[in-house]
């Protein structure tokens, strides 16, 4: 049982990479036909003025590399999923019926989060790069709503019809919050959304969640959740397939359409393993997601020193971008944090499991 356990998990992961090779191409085709990048340089910093070090780093490359390129990870996950549950159906009782983990108790919260998310991150790619006048898109805070409603909905779900009223907490049992859990997990949820802007260098952020997504298909196999890790792995494949073209001199960037959808479904997966699997998902989160969590604290910092300080801290924000702006190449942060994503992830494993 335990082998075709690892094999419902590692087909979908294999099926979204060679998918996402295949279909790569063809996005990439049309990104560069119709000239899918920003028209203008340029950024704006949380405070409301021009990030002037962010546009003397970047500049350079963002009127020239595709944006979207996340639609090669959600398209490849969705069309996986589509043709395992097709194949599942049509032949019911066969080997493809194993293979399918499209369901309604681990999975269709996680697969439709992240098709929401990317559908709305995509809408705001395309008016982002059909703005005469540098960064536009939706505004951050219709965007923040959509994540709020989104988040709220969600959260209400695994109150009310889930009955998750508790947070684990690892080597100390269940933490009682009650209807708590609702605002708890909007506010993951828009943390993690903010943490989106890891995508700020060539292969950085595929990396990045590609790690993630792996822990979490670790932490849901062993709490025998199977069909939400061959989910999360299925989600992995599709970012191996995008890293491959996204390592540097990126072919694309993920923007919006992918990071979107993926922080919000973090948040989702995360709250599935912690007391709804038996496990501490969500305690583990932080570390785990470590550097999704030094990407917000960098910006947060940022804005408080220079409100009340009146100067930076660092040279620019995010601080992976403080790291290219000291003199560190954008493929040695890339490495580095490939690095440190994947042994924090490692550390959160071994936490879920032992706890």
């Amino acid at each position: 049982m335990v082998v075709i356990d690892i094999v419902k998990v590692i087909v979908p992961a294999a099926l979204t990479f060679f998918i996402g090779i295949a279909i790569t191409p063809i996005v990439t085709h049309y990104l560069y036909a119709f000239k899918a990048w920003k028209k203008s340089p340029g950024k704006t910093a949380l405070d409301g003025k021009k990030a002037e070090e962010f546009g003397r780093l970047r500049a350079h490359v963002e009127t020239h590399t595709p944006r979207m390129g996340g639609i090669v990870i959600w398209g490849s996950v969705l069309i996986t999923t589509v043709l395992l549950w097709l194949l599942g159906t049509f032949f019911e009782g066969s080997a493809f019926s194993k293979l399918d983990f499209l369901s309604r108790n681990q999975t269709w919260i996680p697969f439709s989060t992240l098709l929401i998310g990317a559908l709305v991150g995509l809408a705001n790619d395309i008016f982002d790069i059909t703005s005469l006048s540098g960064e536009k898109g939706i505004t951050l805070k219709v965007r923040l709503l959509v994540v709020g409603a989104v988040s709220l909905f969600i959260g209400w779900w695994f109150f009310e019809k889930l009955d998750i009223t508790s947070i684990a907490v690892p080597f100390n049992g269940d933490f009682f919050i009650g209807w708590l859990i609702i605002p708890f997990f909007m506010l993951v949820s828009i943390a993690l959304y903010a943490s989106g802007v890891i995508d700020g260098i060539d292969g950085l952020s595929g990396g990045v969640f590609a790690s993630i997504f792996a822990a979490y298909a670790g932490i849901a196999f062993y709490q025998e959740q199977l069909d939400l890790a061959a989910f999360c792995a299925a989600v992995v494949g599709a970012l191996l397939a995008f890293l491959w073209f996204n390592i540097p001199p990126a072919r694309f960037w993920m923007t919006e359409t992918g990071t979107m959808g993926l922080t919000m479904t973090i948040a989702v997966i995360a709250f599935m393993t912690d007391t709804l699997g038996g496990g501490e998902g969500i305690a583990v989160l932080p570390i785990i997601a470590v550097l999704l969590v030094m990407t917000v604290l960098s910006n947060i910092l940022q804005v408080l020193s220079k409100k009340y300080r009146g100067e930076k801290i660092f040279k620019v924000a995010p601080i992976h971008h403080h790291f290219e702006a000291i003199g560190w190449p954008g493929y040695k942060v890339t490495m580095r944090y490939w690095i440190v994503s994947v042994v924090f992830a490692v550390i959160g494993i071994i936490i879920a499991l032992t706890g």
